[in-house]
């Protein structure tokens, strides 16, 4: 007879699979991260006096956001729901809700798409922002010479100017204005293609001197109205009439704001000046909201993709799909109410409040 106790029952000491403890693990340094995003938002925002909440100004659509919180939700259900059908061995109800889950994530992303691609029209992107006037003045300058360059451009690639510094626009804009009075194409030279170049010449050639003049008053810092040009004889003659202890009047940021909707009006020009130029609308931290308001909803974004893949996984198992993948579905169900309750913070922290 043997005294050998027998091995007692092995008992697990969390009475749940390994799989949904490391989900579990998993999202626990998930909330990590994101709550380190959140606190350094909240801390920005509070700390931030004149930090930008109008929606003119942020271009923060608080309908879509809504729209996309309503969406998650309900995405949310349907994952219960197929959690749900997979524990009562109904697969097809199972995958019917699944794909239902997968839809409406696109749907998320498709609505997000529509936001960012209104932040990127108006330019509400990290670094390129004006924050002061006098920034937005120098933005719009800069804005308007990447148009000049780009218009100039046509003239060079199409060979009708040869200049081996086609960059040098200040001395290709000479070119470019003698061009009227050129007769013939040069060689390669379409004789289409040169008579349009001949036809938009005046027009890009005066686009030149309106935006040099711009530039020139900004580095001088003398009004545009007041001081009609920054350099030349008027310029001298201006400062000749000083008296001791008196400067010529400073550049405005309405002056150059009057402008720039003039030359947008100005049908001469095209669509290239009013796409080129963004709105003069300087923003006070507004460099610090993009970078968070991207941050952080780009993040969440990524979260989206990784549960799509998820489900995606899950639904191109088609008819083979049994009890096996119970437990790959209520996990992946656990990291997407993760992702459904990250957006339900940031919801009202960048849109509401």
């Amino acid at each position: 007879m043997s005294n050998t106790a027998a091995p007692s029952t092995l008992k697990m000491g969390i009475p749940i699979p390994n799989s949904k403890l490391g989900m579990w693990l998993f999202l626990g340094t998930e909330i990590m991260f994101f709550t380190a995003f959140i606190g350094s938002y909240i801390v920005l925002r509070i700390g931030s006096r004149g930090w930008p909440t109008d929606p003119a100004v942020t271009h923060i659509n608080v309908f879509l956001g809504g729209l996309n919180t309503f969406v998650l939700i309900v995405s949310s259900y349907f994952v219960v729901v197929a959690h749900e059908a997979m524990a009562l061995k109904n697969f097809n109800k199972a995958r019917t809700f699944l794909l239902g889950t997968l839809l409406l994530a696109f749907v998320f992303l498709g609505i997000k798409s529509v936001e960012y691609y209104g932040k990127i029209t108006h330019d509400i992107l990290p670094g390129h922002i004006a924050e002061t006037p006098s920034q937005a003045v120098k933005k719009a300058s800069r804005e308007l010479e990447i148009v000049v360059r780009n218009r100039f451009a046509a003239y060079t690639s199409s060979g009708a100017i040869v200049t081996d510094r086609p960059e040098d626009i200040v001395n290709l804009v000479v070119q470019i204005a003698a061009l009227p009075n050129v007769t013939a194409p040069p060689e390669g030279v379409s004789e289409g293609e040169f008579d349009a170049l001949k036809e938009s010449a005046p027009v890009d050639a005066e686009l030149f001197r309106q935006w040099m003049n711009l530039h020139q008053h900004i580095v001088a810092n003398v009004s545009l109205q007041k001081v009609p040009t920054a350099t030349g004889p008027e310029y001298l003659a201006a400062h000749e009439g000083l008296k001791a202890g008196e400067k010529l009047p400073e550049l405005e940021f309405g002056e150059v704001k009057a402008l720039l909707e003039k030359m947008k009006a100005d049908t001469t020009y095209g669509a290239d000046v009013t796409k080129g130029v963004f709105e003069m609308h300087p923003v006070v931290y507004g460099n610090i909201f993009a970078s968070t308001y991207f941050l952080m909803t780009g993040f969440h974004a990524v979260h989206v993709l990784v549960g799509m893949i998820l489900f995606a996984v899950v639904l191109r198992q088609g008819r083979r799909l049994d009890e096996k993948w119970a437990d790959f579905v209520e996990n992946s169900g656990l990291y997407w109410h993760f992702v459904d309750l990250v957006w339900i913070f940031l919801f009202p922290l960048l849109y509401i409040i």
